[in-house]
């Protein structure tokens, strides 16, 4: 019995000590360290360690971003912001009693907000903002009483705004901006008497203003910028005296402004109504309005005289009043222009549009010296420039284009050196372009088109950082300053078209290697096309048109590999057609007519559509395809023709290298792991290099011809690669059909190497360091959507290809797509019924919905693995993403942004790359961009509607694309 008694007294005591032990650790309150456990648990990554002193070594008042009160050892705060953290918010954060400051903003969280946040009645700033939370605002946060400041921005929370928000009468501060919240803005809001700012901007809400938030004596801020809102302002809301930021933009309110608004809101700092559809005068009373710093009323419809005293807003930076319907073409229309001379912080001054008529006064030239962008363009000045302007040296942009402005382009615009784009197109300016203008040594862009200007200064080739000239459409005369053409700092457009140059074209223009688009036509220039214009290497478009040029095609052209666009028209060129223009692949549209040429016209590369070229004009040219209806060439040059060109019965045999199976086992090292870049169900991809062959990089697809229905494929390739060629098209190189060393039966094709791998690898992947921004994926799209318009077009039979996705969409050096992978692909017509239907019916998730009831295969089901591509590209979602359950779908995912949630959805890598480019940042332009988005999306919807008959036709969907990026470039 001692023994039996010394034992239990032995336990009681290790058990004691454990207690005390954890007692000690816990600070007495077990429920706060189990929740802050429960809360590291359901992290799923930290990549800066915030959390690593969360363990045994330390008491958990002492781990990273939690504080205790002193006494009772309970957590009353909780902050880790900007960690990196991911994963979803644990419940047990519920039972934290004590705690009154919760911020968890910048980082990763998703999932719904717990309800059970709603236990915090001692809570007083919550902040879940920049996460990615879903699901609706829980409505018992209603009992968390003392709450007084609440920040749930920049999520992807839906549903309606609680009412029962209206219970908390402590909260002064609401941020709900960028969610997808819906239904409208609750009155019972307007009780809330304690509330400050009310940030909701971004959010699809819908409905009116309430009258009730008129309650809301103390708010100083109040963001309700894009969310559909309608209706009118309420009265009351301009009762609220003490408001400082007052922001409305882009929704569809009506209605004018109260003409007492300046008194009533004489705190006003910001005023954002852009974007709306008011009317009425722009009253004077925001005069009084002394705090000032931002007026954006831009894009309504507000007229009438502007008699604002802008004098008396000496703090204002950004002034936006354009297109609206301001003046009368009154003699003192302009006078607002000499009371801003006292707004000496003016950086923005944003007229465009606005019906202003007369002379711009010469107090232009008081404006600040601060100011940075001037934007006058689409008015109704006339009369001359004021050489004022030569004052304004803090401005980096100036547009006066699409005005009436005569007489010569004032030299004092050389004193502007911070100068960076110069919009004064569609003007009356003569006399020559001044010499001061190269001064401007940051200018990027200068449009001077549709003027009646009549000389370029040699002193422009001092714009170093020039990316973009539009002279057309003057009265230029003289040569072509050599020192023009040796700005290789010219990417974008050099247009010298439509004036009276003549001469030749200077030899230094080869030094314009990153140039893109050269247009020279309708000048009077002669001589031969200099041989070194082959040193443009990045043209995409270049016209000659319309000129005296003479002599041969340089063959030194053939360089010139990325041509889309290539007019020489009307000139008095001489010799046959240069070969080498069949083999560049992306040409689209070659035009030679009305010159001198002879011989016979090609049939392959761009010459095998008869759309894509003109040779009119030419009355020496023979043969080509039977649509030009010439003469036929004679019998020995014909029959050379058809030796050359014809196809074998495989694949071409005669044009193709010829491979053997030990070449290619060479090629890639035996077919070895290293060299293998891709597996599928019926073949293995790798990357080899043919010695034999000057080294060439490939790719070897190998068929498993062991596996049912592989066989099938590869004829099913091979006829198909027998029948197309196109610049959107993966090249094939050869095929290979023999006996391995064991003597079983060996099949493979080769194509050639895309050094930029897949679409879905720039998409997926880690694997490339850059991401694709805008224009590159618009690009890409066109590219992809160029190929199937060749496949269900320009082919006959026509080709459905049958498995489009991302990973067959593959990129060259110079970011082009090509189309690969033709193993499930199908001719159509009368001959072809029986490919028509398969087993095999494309990859889950691009498929479309009726193949898998059986239906034939057709070009509208290509058209819906497009829309489902294009969508893709846009969001950064594969189709059978984790999130894409119980009905939705990556088309509807995207059906439900239209038309103005667009950014919801976007690919975040897309935005980042939207923030960081150096596109232009007025308001004007990012709207364009966003419209551009969404009409881009949009697209990919209608592409990918269940119903066939419904899908668009991809002829309109290359338009579409192509006349989106139009518009971006042009941005």
């Amino acid at each position: 019995m001692n023994s039996r008694i010394a034992f239990l007294v032995s336990s009681t005591l290790v058990i004691c000590l454990i207690t005390t032990t954890i007692s000690a650790f816990v600070g007495g309150n077990e429920t706060d360290y189990q929740a802050l456990l429960q809360l590291k648990s359901m992290i799923t990554h930290d990549p800066y360690d915030a959390l690593s002193s969360w363990n045994t070594s330390f008491h958990f008042c002492d781990w990273s971003g939690v504080s205790c009160g002193k006494q009772n050892k309970r957590v009353t705060a909780l902050v880790l912001v900007s960690q990196g953290l991911e994963g979803s918010l644990s419940p047990h954060v519920g039972n934290l009693s004590f705690l009154g400051h919760f911020s968890l903003s910048n980082n990763s969280f998703q999932g719904r907000i717990p309800h059970e946040l709603g236990r915090l009645s001692r809570l007083r700033f919550l902040y879940l903002g920049s996460n990615k939370f879903s699901g609706a605002i829980p409505t018992n946060l209603s009992r968390c009483s003392n709450i007084e400041r609440l920040g749930l921005y920049q999520n992807k929370l839906v549903g309606s705004i609680p009412k029962e928000m209206s219970f908390l009468t402590k909260l002064a501060h609401i941020q709900i901006d960028a969610n997808n919240l819906t239904g409208g803005i609750p009155p019972d809001l307007g009780n809330i008497t304690s509330m400050e700012e009310f940030t909701a901007s971004g959010n699809p809400l819908g409905g009116s203003i309430p009258d009730t938030l008129g309650r809301w004596r103390s708010l100083t801020s109040f963001y309700l910028g894009g969310c559909n809102l309608s209706g009118t302002i309420p009265h009351s809301i301009f009762n609220l005296s003490l408001l400082t930021n007052f922001t409305l933009a882009e929704n569809q309110l009506t209605g004018s402004l109260p003409p007492a608004v300046g008194e009533m809101l004489p705190n006003l700092e910001r005023l954002q109504l852009r974007q709306n559809q008011l009317t009425g005068p722009l009253p004077p009373s925001l005069s009084n309005c002394s705090k000032f710093r931002i007026l954006e009323v831009n894009f309504n419809s507000f007229s009438g005289k502007l008699t604002i005293d802008f004098a008396k807003l000496k703090y204002i930076n950004y002034l936006l009043l354009g297109k609206n319907t301001f003046g009368f073409g009154e003699a003192d229309d302009m006078k607002f222009f000499d009371s801003l001379k006292n707004c000496s912080r003016l950086t923005l001054l944003y007229l465009n549009d606005c019906q202003f008529q007369g002379v711009l006064p010469t107090s232009i030239g008081n404006l600040s010296d601060q100011l940075s962008l001037l934007l006058l363009g689409e008015n109704h000045f006339y009369g001359n420039l004021p050489s004022a302007i030569g004052n304004l040296v803090g401005l980096t942009l100036l547009s006066l284009r699409d005005n009436r402005f005569t007489g010569k382009i004032p030299s004092t615009i050389g004193k502007l050196q911070n100068l960076q784009v110069a919009y004064l197109s569609n003007n009356q300016f003569s006399g020559p372009i001044p010499d001061d203008i190269g001064n401007l040594s940051l200018l990027t862009k200068l449009w001077l088109q549709s003027n009646r200007l009549e000389y370029i200064p040699s002193s422009m080739g001092n714009c170093h950082n020039l990316l973009e000239l539009r002279l057309a459409d003057n009265q230029l005369s003289g040569r072509i300053p050599k020192q023009l053409v040796q700005l290789s700092s010219l990417t974008i457009m050099l247009n010298l078209s439509q004036n009276n140059l003549f001469g030749s074209l200077p030899a230094e223009v080869g030094e314009l290697k990153m140039l893109t688009s050269l247009d020279l036509s309708q000048n009077n220039l002669s001589g031969n096309i200099p041989s070194s214009l082959a040193g443009c290497t990045s043209l995409s478009f270049l016209s000659l048109r319309a000129n005296l040029f003479q002599g041969m095609v340089p063959q030194s052209l053939s360089f010139m590999r990325g041509v889309i666009t290539l007019d020489l028209s009307q000139n008095n060129l001489s010799g046959q057609i240069p070969g080498f223009l069949e083999r560049l692949v992306l040409l689209e549209y070659v035009n030679l007519s009305f010159n001198d040429l002879e011989g016979e016209v090609p049939v392959l590369g761009v010459f095998a559509n008869a759309s894509a070229f003109s040779v009119l004009g030419n009355t020496r040219l023979c043969g080509g395809l039977p649509e030009l209806g010439l003469p036929k060439c004679n019998e020995t040059r014909d029959k050379h023709k058809k030796r050359k060109s014809q196809p074998s019965q495989l694949s071409r045999n005669e044009q193709f290298m010829k491979v053997s199976y030990a070449q290619l086992l060479k090629a890639t090292n035996g077919f070895s792991q290293a060299n293998l870049i891709g597996e599928g169900g019926f073949s293995s991809v790798y990357k080899g290099i043919l010695d034999d062959h000057d080294d060439r990089c490939v790719v070897v697809k190998v068929i498993h011809l062991q596996n049912r229905g592989a066989h099938r494929s590869f004829t099913a390739e091979c006829e198909v690669w027998r029948s197309i060629r196109h610049r959107n098209l993966l090249k094939i190189i050869t095929s290979c059909s023999s006996l391995d060393f064991q003597g079983n039966d060996f099949k493979a094709l080769v194509y050639e190497f895309m050094p930029n791998g897949s679409l879905h690898d720039w998409l997926h992947s880690n694997v490339t360091k850059t991401k694709l921004n805008l224009l590159q994926r618009i690009n890409i799209l066109i590219d992809v959507a160029s190929a199937l318009d060749y496949l269900h077009n320009h082919c006959l039979p026509a080709i459905i290809h049958c498995d489009l996705k991302p990973s067959n969409i593959l990129l060259d050096d110079d970011m082009v797509a090509h189309v690969g992978d033709f193993g499930l692909a199908r001719f159509l017509g009368a001959n072809s019924n029986k490919n028509s239907t398969s087993s095999i019916r494309g990859t889950i998730g691009y498929a479309p919905p009726e193949y898998g009831v059986g239906s034939k295969m057709t070009s509208s089901g290509d058209v819906y693995s497009f829309g489902i591509l294009l969508l893709e590209v846009m969001t950064g979602k594969r189709p059978t993403d984790n999130i894409f359950i119980e009905g939705l779908t990556l088309h509807r995912f995207a059906y439900m942004a239209l038309p103005d949630h667009v950014t919801d959805v976007l690919d975040d890598d897309l935005l980042n790359f939207l923030q960081e480019d150096a596109i232009p940042t007025i308001a004007a332009d990012v709207k364009k961009i966003e419209e551009c988005m969404a009409s881009t999306v949009k697209l990919g919807v209608s592409c990918s509607v269940d119903s066939p008959a419904q899908r668009m036709n991809i002829v309109n969907v290359v338009h579409e694309l192509q006349h989106i990026l139009d518009t971006l470039q042009n941005s």
